[in-house]
């Protein structure tokens, strides 16, 4: 009766987390849109938002850092309503401020971030709440649903980018309708903070260990350097600043842009569940590498599109590629460590993605004043497959205990 007590109590949690997957996703659906055309519309340029960009990854990768030391020694529900309370404070002061100085300084200590998918600083505490409990054979499962979930709610909070237009049309202001959605930024953080209020209080599994990390440091360092190439080609093209290369190449208007990241959205969500069951036949390493290359070689095409509609073609196909490797390297990254090391490895592979993909988005923003504005996506699409390369190289043998045989 108790096993069964605490069958129902862990399936709860999972919701919960699922929940508030939900809630944090539908936020950065249309911040990442609303973000580089508020900054547009009060006067940055291209250069000066991806600063902006770079500044909110690299204060994100810094905290992130900090998370992941600090709490297998505390709370995690505690740190987890600490992290949606940032959230409330950032939706509430970003529209406060319009000088490049302090906007940079908000994006860095603030949650706002200019891409979308499983990054931020309760990402890390949401994996080590996710991985408590489940078995082998479900994990990859477990967390394809957890980015399912989130990916659902960021193409719908992607269609809820094109509220402006809508409160514009009705008579209120442009950069009042933009500075309103980051005020529901703030009031989606309070929702969060809720959510992770009824979660309970969790320790580290092992909280009294010298280390967050032990037996497997090489291996989540070297994790770490594969991934940080990845998050440095990902960062030359964050969301935010695809929104923003669509924008000035084509005239993409916000409503439209709006609508092509809800269908991004929705193809990235459907794959997730098909990584589970992929990875299930040809392995995590296989399914990351072998889905990441196609919808690179896809991004490096939509760069030479001259045709608006054949670009966001090409866009939405490497859309239901490009994230099918989350959940896997999620699972992955959980399965071959200790469970007393999984907080710290799920911040110490984060954080280098982080401050690697800080370095992209201001190199990308001179880039994409160049005659030639695709060059960010040639480039991160070719790094992005020099990554994979490297990957299957080097953990091709490493296998997560449900891929060894007996």
């Amino acid at each position: 009766m108790l096993v069964e007590a605490t069958a129902v109590s862990f399936r709860a949690q999972l919701n919960l987390i699922y929940a508030a997957r939900g809630v944090r996703g539908f936020g950065d659906g249309f911040a990442v849109i609303i973000l580089p055309a508020y900054l547009s519309a009060i006067g940055f340029t291209p250069v000066e938002i991806g600063l902006v960009a770079t500044a909110a990854l690299l204060g994100s990768s810094l905290l992130t850092l900090v998370i992941g030391f600090v709490a297998p020694r505390h709370d995690l529900r505690t740190m987890l309503m600490l992290g949606a309370a940032l959230a409330v404070a950032t939706g509430i002061v970003f529209p406060q401020v319009e000088h490049l100085a302090l906007v940079l300084l908000v994006a860095f200590v603030g949650t706002i971030n200019p891409q979308v998918g499983d990054s931020g600083v309760l990402v890390p505490l949401e994996h080590a709440m996710l991985a408590r409990g489940v078995a082998a054979a479900e994990r990859t499962r477990a967390f394809a649903r957890y980015s399912l979930t989130g990916a659902l709610a960021t193409a719908a909070g992607a269609l809820a980018a094109a509220t402006p237009d809508v409160l514009v049309a009705a008579g209120f202001e442009r950069i009042v309708s933009f500075k309103a959605m980051f005020y529901a930024y703030a009031a989606l953080g309070v929702v969060g903070t809720l959510i992770y209020r009824q979660l309970p209080h969790a320790q580290a599994e092992d909280r009294h260990a010298s280390t967050p990390l032990g037996p497997s440091r090489f291996t989540v360092y070297k994790l770490a350097a594969l991934f940080s190439l990845d998050s440095f080609a990902g960062g030359l093209l964050v969301q935010s600043l695809l929104a923003l290369w669509l924008f000035e190449r084509f005239d993409l208007s916000l409503a439209s842009a709006s609508l092509f990241f809800f269908w991004s959205g929705v193809f990235t969500a459907f794959s997730y569940p098909v990584a589970a069951r992929l990875s299930k036949h040809i392995g995590l390493i296989n399914t990351m590498v072998f889905t990441h290359i196609p919808a690179s070689l896809f991004l490096i095409a939509a760069a030479f599109a001259t045709n608006l509609y054949v670009a966001l073609a090409l866009l939405l196909v490497r859309a239901a590629l490009s994230q099918m490797d989350v959940p896997a390297r999620s699972s992955y990254v959980m399965a071959v460590v200790t469970p007393a090391e999984r907080t710290a490895a799920a911040s110490v592979t984060a954080v280098p993605r982080s401050l690697a993909s800080s370095l992209g988005p201001a190199f990308a923003g001179f880039l994409l004043a160049t005659p030639f504005s695709g060059l960010p996506l040639i480039m991160c699409g070719a790094l992005k497959i020099v990554y994979d390369l490297a990957l299957l190289y080097s953990f091709r043998h490493v296998k997560p205990p449900e891929e060894q045989k007996d």
